[in-house]
């Protein structure tokens, strides 16, 4: 008889939010203390467009929303009530008949439902970012629901100032939209109808400065998919957001819209979530926006998770992969010290000044064998496929970007226009990266921490200077030849590598 692992016996968490636009249903467990989802459930209620003018919701919004969550009570009955959140948020807020459908929601889910303030629900946006991203700078998070939008400054897991506004992507669909057209009147419309919304707020917000902009609701999602489908990275800027409405007024018509890479249930209402996103950046002077991994759904799911404010989210996700996917954990910090001992003896030289760069190269390290289980032929592609798939909480799109391309290359042939494409840093430094990350791996070949060579190394113009032990050389001739052959794969990055004895 075998025994059950942790991730067996680990318990169930949900985490259910009664969105304006959608439901959303969160069924985790942890795993060496990072989070697994096992199961997600969305569906597109639109609650918000149940509103009539004296913001009573009709009875066939509640409808939906109530067969919705008889599709919810069915997975949460193996889920110990301890273990549950279910919240509602802003056209719960809104709706005078509120109490009667969520009276009924509590007898569908068996489950108290509670109905967050906008402070609350942006309270938890925030700690759902915090808790999945590694930036720990001041940070401005925007978070756009169907019928409220939040906006937050704060660092770390402390909140300076939030706000919830009574404008969404729902609500701003029926008042500037709802006969279906996209006109350029239209537009400018709702883009200043949003500002006026954000001006008593303006200032208040630019006394506080903030180093990195994050957002992950459904209009921003959307507007990464189209960017990623045109082999981008997922980040957001103005022009890109105007080039997309460019085209929607273009297309004049909603039920017309056919966008590369837009998902169809966001199609309507595309229009009206850009808008209010336009207005929040030209209002705050933003440059760019990136996903964040987390929102209200993790906001609530980390908060209610142990010890989930001690340890690093990316020591937690790295921790959570090794153990999922069985990597040799002493062979891979091997590599580790290895790569993180020659970036500092060439950190200087090389100009390699950028901690983050060096954090996401460690992380390669760790995982560059996560491919293995699968098999050992491909074993790079099948590594490079799971960390450009998986969930990497702490890792932002071109982190991930460049995760992708070291362990897809960490030995073989290098493809050198890839490092062209990435992001997050130019590829005369994302080259550097690699030569550290493929030299490492080599002198660690032995897969033993004991038979490691004692070497001095350093770099001369674009060479990197080897010298090692002659008699070490002489006992590892297999090593040695694939020092010798790296010189050639190095040369495709305009690199060479130098072995002294």
């Amino acid at each position: 008889m075998t025994t059950p692992n942790a991730t067996q016996t680990s318990p169930l968490y949900a985490v259910i939010d009664l969105g304006s636009n959608s439901f959303h249903m969160l069924i985790t467990r942890l795993v060496a203390d990072g989070v697994q989802t096992v199961d997600k459930v969305k569906r597109k209620v639109r609650l918000a467009s149940g509103l009539d003018k004296n913001n009573n919701l009709s009875d066939e919004a509640m409808s939906r929303g109530l067969e919705c969550l008889s599709f919810f009570a069915e997975r949460l009955q193996d889920i110990a009530p301890e273990n549950i959140r279910i919240v509602a948020t802003a056209t719960l807020r809104i709706a005078n008949n509120a109490n009667e459908f969520l009276d009924q929601a509590k007898q569908v889910l068996k489950r108290p439902v509670t109905l967050l303030s906008g402070i609350e629900e942006a309270e938890r946006i925030y700690l759902g970012v915090a808790h999945t991203s590694s930036c720990s700078a001041k940070r401005l998070v925007i978070d756009i629901g169907g019928a409220s939008t939040e906006i937050i400054v704060g660092e770390h897991f402390s909140i300076h100032q939030a706000i919830s506004l009574n404008m969404g992507c729902v609500t701003f669909n029926q008042q500037f939209f709802a006969d279906g057209r996209i006109t350029l009147e239209q537009f400018d419309d709702a883009v200043a109808h949003a500002k006026s919304q954000l001006l008593p707020f303006l200032e208040s917000y630019s006394t506080f400065g903030w180093q990195t902009v994050l957002g992950g609701s459904g209009t921003m999602q959307a507007l990464a998919e189209i960017l990623v489908y045109q082999n981008k990275p997922a980040i957001i800027t103005l022009p890109f957001m105007q080039s997309i409405a460019a085209q929607l007024m273009n297309i004049g018509e909603i039920k017309l819209v056919n966008i590369d890479g837009l998902p169809s249930d966001r199609v309507p209402v595309l229009a009206s979530g850009l808008a209010i996103l336009i207005a929040i950046f030209e209002s705050f002077d933003l440059s760019a926006l990136q996903l964040s991994s987390g929102a209200i759904r993790e906001g609530l799911l980390y908060e209610m998770l142990p010890d989930m404010r001690k340890l690093s989210i990316r020591t937690r996700t790295i921790n959570s992969l090794v153990e999922r996917f069985h990597i040799d954990e002493a062979h891979a910090d091997r590599v580790t010290q290895q790569a993180m001992h020659l970036y500092d003896c060439y950190a200087e030289k090389w100009q390699l000044n950028d901690d983050n760069l060096k954090q996401v190269l460690a992380s390669a390290c760790r995982l560059h064998e996560v491919g293995l289980l699968l098999s050992y032929k491909y074993h790079q592609h099948h590594g490079a496929y799971i960390i450009q798939h998986a969930d990497l909480p702490g890792y932002d799109q071109t982190e991930r970007q460049l995760m992708v391309a070291l362990i897809k290359q960490y030995k073989g042939d290098i493809d050198a226009d890839s490092l062209q494409q990435l992001a997050i840093t130019e590829a005369s430094a994302a080259a550097k990266l690699l030569a550290i990350f493929r030299l490492a791996v080599i002198l660690c070949r032995r897969r033993k921490g004991d038979v490691l060579p004692k070497y001095q190394t350093n770099i001369e113009g674009k060479a990197i200077m080897l010298c090692l032990s002659p008699t070490w050389v002489t006992q590892h001739p297999l090593i040695a030849d694939e020092l010798l052959q790296e010189n050639k794969h190095l040369a495709s990055i305009n690199l060479k590598l130098v072995i002294a004895c």
